[in-house]
């Protein structure tokens, strides 16, 4: 076993590698799109305490990107009609509109913006991975938490969205940080433990919507505890209650009363009116309008708010491709064949042993009548797998397949569980040379799952495993955030230099503005509206391109079929991976 002292060295020389990675991958990536509404919406909250952008995520996961920008002489577009909104309409698009007068209208300088946000996301993601570690070590030991953070330090996954002024990563944080501190609380619900499970609860309610699934987690696994350790039940689910509000009253108010303090209560009003009259739950959607008219009550209503447009979103589906096939619905295998392909190949292996090395442990406890006393021991073994299998429900039985991306939540805990699952199979076995064997074996795993990451730099949001096609393939399973979310057009924007091109069609999905940065070489390429085919250079995202040669499914009824002139067409060059050029005659 390792000592604590290798065991920390090695983990500052994992999250360096790490740190390294996402840096210098960044660089090369051009602004995906669900940044354009994030950075300057967490610009908005810090700079001026409006609310009204983006309200369907928390803010504190986009206040973290934005906290460098403070630093910065930038010009914030607050006078014209984006930020004004002085008509009544969801605010949805208005959002990305104003993102994109932000960076690229308003005198700042995009790169420059990009880079901090990112730079700042890159450093929460190194301390999301030493929380990792730590917690690790202490449920396990200090060889597991090496094992979890090699797996953590060197996920494409982690790599290619903690890099982002996005939210996913937030979800993790916030989810992780709540489990710690609410299974301290079982273990001694002194009245310490119980603030700070409540404040560390509602800390993560500030990072993802989609987090409000530990509240029912939370509820399951301290009446298993209860019952397991013959605690009293009344007295947990009472901590637990008061756990509850201190977080929303302590943590969700203040932080929500902050970004509201300028955001005008007659707009608010107007806003959410517009965001959620069509939630199909009236007492919901009533409840919160009538908060949001009432003074006191507008921060947790607009907090509210938020929940419920993300409950719609998620209700209401997305328009995805997926495996040949385009759908305004979902596909229940959806996040599990994305989940085999698009993790790598031989992480499945390490489960896989650890499941086996799991029934074997199990088997020999149940010979031994100790599994009272082992569930005792390990109760965090068994928290894990619920949370998991609580996340995975939901996602699997939800409308909206955007990407694996919403799954990251619970990859830490499959990490812990796989590897930890492993160390105790290790230890089972008892010849020494099967021991080496065994220990040579899994070190090649590791090894391969390493090469296997640095093998993607720096496209790590196009990677897809062998079996998924790899990055050069992996398109033809899924695209959006799984492979193409934008981050390809600095490439773009060097061919097109290199090659010397005076006009291209484009038709691109992502953040950036084509406009400011092609200018009158750039010529807008609608496909549902062309009656043939361009002539010249022409450059198509695979996002749209997918989606226009995919086969609709059943009850899908938007226009269909709108790119077959390409779909035998060779591309001259590529972009990256997620933009193919071509040069029709």
């Amino acid at each position: 076993m390792l000592s604590s002292r290798i065991a920390n060295i090695i983990a500052v020389i994992l999250l360096g590698i790490m740190f390294l990675t996402a840096v210098f991958s960044m660089k090369g990536d051009s602004l995906t799109f669900d940044e354009l509404a994030h950075i300057s919406a967490g610009y908005s909250y810090l700079a001026k305490q409006d609310y009204r952008l983006n309200p369907e995520h928390p803010p504190l996961i986009k206040d973290i990107p934005a906290l460098p920008l403070l630093f910065l002489d930038l010009n914030f577009p607050d006078t014209g009609p984006n930020w004004l909104q002085k008509e009544a309409a969801p605010a949805w698009w208005v959002q990305f509109d104003l993102g994109n007068e932000f960076l690229y209208h308003s005198g700042n300088n995009p790169r420059e913006i990009i880079f901090w946000s990112r730079f700042a996301m890159i450093c929460f993601l190194i301390i999301l991975g030493w929380l990792l570690f730590w917690w690790t070590k202490k449920i396990a030991n200090n060889t597991v938490a090496v094992g979890v953070l090699t797996l953590f330090a060197f996920s494409p996954t982690f790599l290619a969205h903690g890099r982002l002024a996005n939210t996913d990563v937030g979800a993790v944080f916030g989810g992780l940080l709540a489990i710690i501190f609410w299974l301290r609380f079982l273990q001694n619900p002194s009245w310490k433990n119980t603030l700070l499970a409540g404040l560390t609860f509602g800390v993560a309610m500030l990072f993802k919507f989609s987090l409000v699934l530990l509240i029912p987690f939370f509820a399951v696994i301290t009446v298993i505890y209860a019952l397991l350790f013959s605690k009293s039940l009344v007295s947990y689910l009472g901590k637990s209650l008061l756990a509850g509000l201190a977080g929303f009253i302590l943590v969700i108010w203040p932080v929500y009363q902050f970004h509201i303090w300028y955001y005008p209560a007659e707009q608010q009003l107007r806003d959410t009116i517009a965001d959620i009259s069509s939630h199909p739950v009236p007492i919901l959607k009533d409840l919160v309008l009538w908060m949001t008219g009432q003074e006191p009550l507008r921060a947790p209503a607009q907090y509210l708010r938020g929940l419920l447009m993300a409950s719609q979103r998620t209700m209401w589906g997305n328009t995805t491709y997926f495996l040949g096939q385009i759908s305004a619905g979902s596909w229940r295998y959806y996040f599990p064949l994305l989940y085999l392909l698009k993790i790598p190949a031989v992480f499945h292996l390490l489960t896989l042993s650890a499941l086996a090395a799991f029934s074997a442990t199990l088997w020999k406890i149940k010979k031994q009548k100790k599994i009272l006393n082992y569930s005792r021991q390990y109760f965090w073994i068994i928290t894990l797998f619920l949370w998991i299998a609580v996340y995975w429900t939901s996602a699997i039985a939800g409308n909206l397949n955007i990407g694996i991306r919403h799954l990251l939540p619970v990859f830490p805990f499959i990490y812990i569980l796989a590897v930890f699952g492993v160390y105790q199979g290790f230890k089972l076995v008892k010849t020494p040379i099967k021991r080496r064997i065994l220990a040579s074996f899994f070190l090649l795993l590791f090894f391969c799952y390493a090469v296997s990451s640095l093998f993607a730099f720096p496209h790590y949001l196009s990677y897809y495993n062998v079996f998924g096609g790899g990055i050069k393939n992996g398109y033809k399973i899924a695209v959006d955030s799984n492979y193409d979310w934008g981050q390809d057009f600095y490439r773009l924007l060097t061919f097109v230099e290199k090659e010397k091109i005076e006009k291209i069609y484009l038709d691109y999905f992502g953040g950036e503005d084509p406009v400011f940065w092609l200018g009158e070489k750039y010529i807008k390429l609608n496909p549902k509206e062309i009656k043939e085919p361009p002539h010249g250079w022409l450059a198509v995202s695979l996002n749209q391109l997918m989606g226009g040669i995919a086969e609709p499914t059943t009850g899908f009824d938007q226009e269909t079929g709108y790119y077959s002139w390409l779909k035998n067409q060779t591309p001259a060059a590529k972009a990256g991976h997620s933009i193919f050029i071509y040069y029709l005659d």
